[in-house]
């Protein structure tokens, strides 16, 4: 008989526990989880003891609460009660969270491993390694020399800081209690925290990967950039323009970075004032064991995939021999430690720690980070993985040439190929063979080939990349009309480096062959000789754009060919309109000088001169769809261009460009160069009443715009091309939008908002921050289904169908790139019209008089009228509102009480015309989230108070709450 004192083994509960989900491993059925909402995982927890346990795990409720949280959060003790608290539960559910059930018969080494990662102490934490050199104060030279291509730990330039003394977390709680730091997590949506509940998170807190400041307000003056440091490229932007560079950051144990390299291939140097910090560092093309790197092959993007520090630490660190080892060392309180460009590096905060760090370029760096802001994926996963990137091996979803174009709707990100380079996580087996540390032996040979060189780098470009028509990934540190602008104020305002700036400006934006272009042009019209400044493209619009001493050449290139001939075509019968017109607009439109059609014939370029009538043999031999009747005058012009709009609304930027094959014919346009300055380039200088006269100005230039006849439409035309249109490609037609009482002039504009609305919230989604997911998931209810009911149709007493909205030119983008002004007397601000001021021509420099007095500015002209297209005069408002004044109510009051006109002409008491279709904001705000630029991004930054709206009716009646008080909408 057996003895009664001895213990009866635990019976292992999860099977029963489980039932058939026992065979799921316990890191996916974590992983699971946090897909779901809290209140599910509240359900969940109720099914079986085994599942309570998982869904009481404080890592499962610290990830649903960020996935939850923004703005301001406030640590309640534990993540589950801090996540119940944002769901605003009954008092009864805060105290249950106090009273957690134990289970025996249970034993999952994975939250295990997790528990220990959450719960241990680094104070004891001792490492043999130091292999990055130290050294004291080093001069520019010597650092150049000796320092610039490694990492390195420099002391003593902190030592005169005012924050070297008085960056302690007692003193900083003491200045910045009530102040609220973003944080830094693994969260889409901006979070932030006092300053004195960070503190007293960081003294109660168990987690694995913590909450980490990272912010730079309020203490800039407490320290200055180091004399080695100064060169910074990126100095030349201004304000918004600028990538975010600088942080202040402060953490607890266990917090700091993953493994990762700086954005855009950038430098960084990063001095520690409090605590002491690990660092693991490998050099360019190396990853790091436990590390995937996704490089997407449409856009670019580059997304890594690392365990966090601590993990890393802990379980794979132990894992390397010697040699494959990082490059490793302790950072102590008042040392500086340098980053060059493409270094991986990872961060582990041994104690609580404050310090600071800045991004930077200069002129060891800067060609790397122009070929990071090259289109294409290759070289962005070759100068991050090495050689590895090249392997077909690591393709997912098929080889390199497959394309998922066939069974795709309409939106891009749902058929997005990734390479994928890994060096294995722990236990994990690849497909080709491994030494005994689980390092790959392929890694091994193929970095020995790798080179972090600029031309060695270079040749994994695409070689037919172009800059205005390959998709610009989310993942950049900074927009491509901004990188640009970066590039041409560098070119014009140190021309001393013009021979780095141009190397790498041909590596960002194949600038050579835009040159090439550019010089045919210039040769074909007896165009005076290009001056060196003239060589590079301006920063602003949508294509390739010179300034030259008395003109401008555009060339045009974005949308591919056929919607280039489009663009002229519309643009040229504008100006042929405004010929015929007694228009005042035409007063402020720049001259038209020459365009034609430049192509490659035979191995060397032809131009033929065309002013957009008629069809030349190089246009007709192009495979356009749309194409016209030769015997229309314009068979380019606007109704052609609306009704391509419509065909092409579903339609990446990568299959409008290609699609039709003739990606070896560019359009341009030649125009009279305005004087003065863009308003762009004048924001910040302008007086007060400056501004409000340019918003007059707008007012009665849109009015004079929205007045211009429009072309007579030839509704045959229309229907025989409807009749014809292809199905989606995934072979169903679209939704049948009846159209059957709407005129045949708005026809188009009804079926192209439908056919915008397909996969939208696809497409926000991909946008993401700083557009609310809660918003995004609410947004198909509040578009409408049927677009007909903005129009407001009704009957005249004729019997005939009629319109409320006026159908009018719309200029599309009016942005304060494409509004010049010019300095004018003082005195002739007082008439109060900002159009009829005079320049002055005398003794006026870029504004300011012969002593240096701030002049007045007037409006000048509006430029760029490549994106023309008639519809909603509304849709002018969204640029002028958001760009221009950047959401300023005051501005766009006085913009409509200019602008005059009515928006609608009658507004009906019933039917369609009632409720939230006869707001004139709901209108706008539609326009809005159906935009195919991401309007809503600029909104949210505007007004990052929306960030937390219930609705979207909040966001309509702040942004265009003003134009339901508008006079003309009555």
């Amino acid at each position: 008989m057996q003895n009664s004192d001895q213990a009866l083994p635990v019976k292992d509960r999860r099977p029963d526990a489980l039932g058939d989900l026992k065979v799921i491993p316990d890191e996916i059925i974590c992983s699971i989880l946090e897909h779901l909402t809290p209140r599910d995982v509240g359900r969940l927890a109720c099914v079986s003891s085994v599942m309570y346990i998982f869904c009481n795990e404080e890592p499962l409720w610290m990830s649903l609460c960020l996935k939850k949280a923004s703005g301001v959060l406030q640590y309640k003790g534990s993540w589950k009660k801090t996540a119940l608290h944002l769901e605003d539960p009954p008092i009864e559910y805060d105290e249950s969270c106090t009273r957690l059930l134990h289970f025996d018969g249970f034993y999952s080494p994975f939250l295990y491993r997790r528990y220990y990662r959450c719960h241990t102490v680094l104070d004891g934490f001792s490492f043999d390694s130091q292999l990055v050199k130290r050294k004291k104060i080093v001069t520019r030279e010597e650092f150049d020399r000796e320092c610039a291509e490694e990492p390195i730990l420099l002391s003593g330039l902190a030592d005169t800081w005012p924050a070297r003394n008085t960056w302690t977390i007692d003193q900083l709680l003491t200045r910045y209690g009530d102040t609220a730091f973003r944080i830094s997590q693994r969260s889409v949506r901006s979070i932030s925290m006092k300053f004195k509940d960070y503190v007293a998170y960081m003294n109660v807190q168990h987690d694995e990967d913590p909450l980490y400041i990272f912010d730079y307000k309020g203490l800039l003056e407490d320290y200055r950039v180091p004399d080695l440091f100064q060169e910074d490229l990126f100095n030349v932007l201004d304000g918004d323009m600028r990538p975010s560079y600088r942080w202040v950051i402060i953490g607890p144990q266990r917090s700091g970075a993953s493994w990762h390299v700086d954005p855009a291939l950038t430098s960084a140097w990063n001095t520690l004032l409090c605590g002491r910090k690990r660092w693991a560092l490998y050099p360019p093309g190396r990853v790091p064991l436990g590390v995937t790197v996704h490089v997407n092959e449409d856009d670019g993007d580059v997304n890594i995939e690392t365990p966090s520090s601590l993990e890393w630490w802990l379980d794979f660190y132990p894992l390397l021999a010697d040699d494959d080892k990082p490059i490793e060392c302790t950072q102590l309180p008042g040392e500086t430690i340098v980053v060059p460009s493409g270094w991986w590096h990872c961060v582990l905060n041994l104690e609580t720690t404050i310090a600071v760090t800045q991004n930077f370029v200069d002129s060891k760096n800067f060609e790397f980070v122009c070929l990071d802001f090259a289109p294409g994926y290759r070289h962005k996963g070759v100068c991050r993985a090495g050689l590895l990137a090249l392997e077909e091996e690591s393709l997912e979803g098929g080889g390199k040439n497959t394309s998922a174009g066939d069974h795709d709707m309409s939106y891009p990100d749902l058929t997005r190929k990734e390479k994928r380079v890994r060096v294995n996580r722990r236990g994990e087996i690849q497909n080709h063979e491994e030494d005994t540390n689980g390092v790959s032996k392929n890694y091994n040979s193929s970095k020995q080939d790798f080179s972090y060189d600029i031309n060695f780098l270079a040749k994994f470009l695409d070689e037919d990349r172009d800059h205005y028509n390959f998709p610009w990934s989310s993942g950049n540190c900074t927009g491509k009309r901004e990188m640009r602008e970066w590039l041409y104020k560098l070119w014009v305002g140190k021309p001393e480096m013009r021979e780095l700036i141009w190397k790498g400006a041909c590596l960002a934006l194949n600038a050579g062959k835009w040159l090439e272009l550019l010089e045919e042009i210039c040769n074909f019209h007896k165009l005076p000789t290009l001056t060196a400044e003239e060589k590079l493209p301006v920063g602003n619009g949508s294509n390739p754009v010179y300034l030259m001493a008395d003109c401008v050449v555009k060339i045009f290139v974005e949308g591919g060919f056929e919607s280039s001939i489009y663009g002229l075509g519309t643009e040229l019968e504008f100006y042929s309109l405004l010929a015929k017109v007694n228009s005042p607009v035409k007063n402020y439109i720049p001259d038209v000088l020459a365009s034609g059609i430049l192509y490659v014939e035979n191995g060397s370029y032809t131009i033929v001169p065309w002013d957009g009538k008629g069809v030349l043999d190089v246009i007709g031999k192009c495979n356009l769809t749309l194409l016209n009747c030769k015997q229309e005058e314009f068979p380019f012009g606007i109704w052609s261009k609306k009704q391509f709009e419509y065909r092409s609304a579903w339609m990446s930027v990568s299959k409008l460009s290609t699609s039709d094959g003739c990606n070896r014919i560019w359009p341009y346009i030649i125009t009279k160069r305005c004087k003065g300055k863009m308003f762009a380039q004048l924001r910040d200088a302008l007086s007060g009443e400056d501004v409000l006269n340019l918003a007059s100005f707008l007012g009665e230039q849109l009015r004079n715009l929205h007045l211009l006849p429009c072309p007579p439409f030839n509704e045959s035309s229309l229907s025989d091309k409807l009749k014809t249109e292809p199905p989606f490609n995934n072979g169903f037609v679209e939704d049948v939008v009846d159209t059957s009482s709407v005129p045949a002039e708005w026809e188009i504009f009804i079926r192209t908002l439908a056919r915008k609305k397909k996969n939208l919230v696809n497409r926000l989604t991909a946008w993401g921050h700083p557009i609310p997911k809660a918003l995004i998931d609410k947004v198909d209810e509040y578009i409408p289904d049927d677009f007909v009911k903005l129009l407001d149709i009704y009957q005249d007493e004729n019997g005939l169908n009629k319109v409320c909205k006026p159908c009018s030119w719309i200029h599309s983008d009016i942005m304060d790139d494409n509004v010049y002004m010019e300095p004018c007397c003082a005195s002739s601000r007082s008439n109060g019209n900002a159009a009829d001021t005079g320049p002055m021509v005398n003794g006026s420099t870029n504004g300011y008089d012969e002593f240096g007095e701030a002049k007045s500015w007037h409006c000048s002209h509006i430029i760029d009228f490549s994106n023309l297209s008639i519809g909603d005069p509304i849709y002018d408002a969204i640029p002028i509102h958001l760009d221009i004044f950047r959401g300023d109510s005051s501005l766009f009051k006085q913009f409509l009480e200019s602008y005059k006109l009515p928006l609608v002409r009658r507004m009906q008491q019933h039917g369609s015309g009632g409720g939230k279709f006869s707001r004139l904001s709901y209108h706008a705000m539609c326009y809005c989230i159906l935009h195919e630029d991401n309007v809503l991004g600029t909104i949210f930054s505007i007004w990052k108070e929306l960030r937390t709206a219930k609705s979207w009716e909040e966001v309509e009646m702040t942004v265009w709450g003003e134009l339901n008080n508008y006079k003309g909408y009555a």
